[in-house]
């Protein structure tokens, strides 16, 4: 098993990253084109901790190398699980997720939390990310180690261009949410 892991902060506040986390594969977002759908599985709310939970599947099409197509056959449309718990009470968002395409072969297991940075809690949300990447490929070490190696940084590669997305997607939410509240207030006063 390999490990990714990552830590960011984001200008914005916990409101605004925990309201626009469901707009991440939005049009708005060209770093997320390979995301084709998001479908929500269920949704509920926890009455005693107020604990929003929801899972969703997420269908992408993945560029898969050919050896790997040659390999083991199969298409470029893959599918991942993914459960959130949203905390309004502690500020946090707490997304796992895990692949169902070509988990026979590579097991990615991915956790996200969003929270309020210690820096600067109202203005700044830190972003953690881990990904822990298992091949399958019985008992041969060597090639374990090779896929699992190549799969962390495509996983790398892949967080980078995720999180230049999410910025986007934040600076639009801002811009255009930002303007509703304005005009909301523009008529609230008059």
């Amino acid at each position: 098993m390999k490990v990714f892991s990552s830590t960011c902060n984001f200008e914005y506040s916990w409101d605004e990253v925990s309201t626009a986390n469901w707009r991440k594969y939005c049009p708005w977002n060209d770093k997320a084109t390979h995301v084709v759908g998001v479908d929500t599985l269920s949704r509920t709310i926890d009455p005693q901790t107020g604990i929003l939970r929801t899972e969703r599947l997420i269908t992408c099409n993945q560029s898969v190398p050919s050896w790997v197509s040659s390999l083991f056959g199969g298409d470029a449309v893959s599918h991942v699980y993914e459960i959130s718990y949203v905390d309004p009470q502690a500020k946090k968002v707490t997304m796992c997720s895990t692949n169902l395409t070509w988990s026979n072969v590579l097991n990615v297991r991915e956790t996200v939390v969003y929270q309020p940075s210690p820096l600067a809690p109202n203005t700044t949300t830190q972003f953690t990310q881990e990904a822990k990447i298992t091949a399958l490929c019985g008992g041969w070490q060597k090639i374990k180690n090779k896929v699992e190696e190549a799969s962390v940084e495509r996983f790398r590669e892949n967080a980078k261009r995720g999180r230049e997305g999410f910025e986007t997607v934040l600076e639009m939410s801002r811009r255009v949410f930002g303007e509703q509240r304005e005009l909301e207030n523009q008529r609230a006063q008059a």
